[in-house]
């Protein structure tokens, strides 16, 4: 789930809020994302407008260099967080994920990996309307597995493991989870989550690489790798999906 708003600061609120900041430049009108803990919201503002205090409260904040800070970041959990009701969870531009009782933050996904997740959706999401046995999920769906809460930029899951509708988060493990590596999400990181989900149930994991145009296909016992000119190989829990490698990166293909 690389992601960036552009620049090359990232800043800690200190001691008792949170404050995510990107795209500082006084030379221009940069975008910052301010994270405050304060009733648990996370707003988006100027940056010349997230360094003023808020209602007498002064706002601490330490600069640090893109480069040095590696993604996710650790949150604070606010006051009344639980993670199995989404209705505890902050409100933020990015996203979030519950692992190993902690609350992780990355922030939103840049143009090539946004794409590709649109591509990677059009392909499953047209399969999926002509089975309808299944139930095809996009924008981050959240997945209460274990005691960890995570989520996929694709995944498919039999209709009957869903939950007919509603807000709350799926329970049971999807047939298939699709991540798209992006600026923060290397596929070294993205094999480790794929192992997570693996460890959980699903029973395959692709992860689909902008950079290299490729696709990893990741079962319990075998991996492989493809690339543009292959098709990813069939699962028996996946009747007929069997796309072109190339779909996967039809807005983003190298010029």
């Amino acid at each position: 789930m690389g992601k960036g708003v552009g620049g090359a600061t990232f800043a800690a609120l200190l001691p008792a809020h949170w404050a995510w900041r990107q795209g500082v430049d006084d030379s221009g009108p940069a975008t910052a994302l301010g994270l405050s803990a304060r009733a648990g919201m996370f707003r988006s503002m100027r940056a010349e407008r997230f360094m003023r205090a808020e209602d007498g409260m002064s706002e601490e904040l330490i600069r640090l260099p893109r480069a040095l800070t590696r993604f996710p970041v650790e949150l604070v959990p606010p006051r009344g967080f639980r993670p199995h009701r989404l209705e505890t969870w902050p409100r933020m531009d990015g996203r979030m994920e519950w692992v190993g009782g902690r609350l992780l933050y990355m922030p939103p996904t840049g143009e090539s990996q946004a794409g590709t997740v649109s591509d990677v959706n059009l392909v499953v999401g047209l399969w999926g309307r002509k089975h309808p046995e299944v139930f095809v999920g996009t924008n981050e769906p959240g997945m209460l597995l274990g005691e960890d809460v995570r989520a996929a930029d694709v995944a498919v899951w039999k209709r009957s493991d869903t939950r007919g509708g509603g807000h709350q988060l799926l329970r049971r493990p999807p047939i298939l989870a699709v991540e798209v590596a992006g600026r923060d999400e290397s596929e070294a990181a993205l094999t480790a989550k794929a192992r997570w989900y693996l460890r959980n149930g699903v029973q395959v994991v692709w992860l689909v690489l902008p950079d290299s145009q490729e696709v990893v296909v990741m079962r319990p016992r075998r991996s492989s790798r493809h690339r543009v000119g292959e098709v990813v190989p069939a699962h028996p829990a996946l009747p007929g999906l069997t796309p072109a490698v190339a779909e996967f990166f039809r807005q983003m293909r190298k010029r």
